[in-house]
């Protein structure tokens, strides 16, 4: 039996997000991994301490500051190695990049609002997620940009 929109709750439905990745003409990305990753670093002031609070490997997180890096003319993340009290910060520039991307993601999803009300009148709520679901799921290597 499929549940109607009606009979489902309200908070499920409103958890209907809209997600925004920037394809850069220059070939980089900005996208929602990327801002977590400047929360994380913001937070814990270190590249690893980020990586440990996102559950990622040190590596992945340094791969994707140093794409955030190469990929503005103005650096994201400024590193500190070696310093005693912790290894990054984000720049002015970061705050403000964070700014306008979390800017176009209120925009996006104010716009869609509407428009997403029809996809959400259609959807089979008794749906549930399968592991054959992930092959569904878009793949991006951070380090290669695709």
């Amino acid at each position: 039996m499929r549940m109607t929109r009606a009979e489902h709750e309200p908070s499920q439905i409103s958890a209907l997000q809209v997600g925004v990745v920037l394809r850069l003409p220059n070939g980089g990305t900005l996208g929602p991994q990327d801002l977590e990753l400047i929360d994380a670093v913001r937070k814990e002031r270190s590249i690893i301490g980020a990586s440990r609070a996102l559950g990622l490997s040190y590596r992945k997180c340094w791969l994707s500051v140093d794409a955030l890096n190469r990929t503005f003319e103005s650096p994201v993340v400024a590193t500190f190695p070696g310093r005693r009290e912790g290894g990054a910060e984000i720049t002015p520039f970061g705050e403000r990049l964070a700014s306008i991307y979390r800017s176009i993601e209120r925009h996006a999803a104010h716009s869609a609002k509407r428009t997403l009300d029809e996809v959400i009148a259609s959807l089979n709520w008794s749906y549930q997620k399968t592991a054959s679901d992930a092959d569904r799921e878009p793949h991006r290597d951070r380090a290669s940009g695709r």
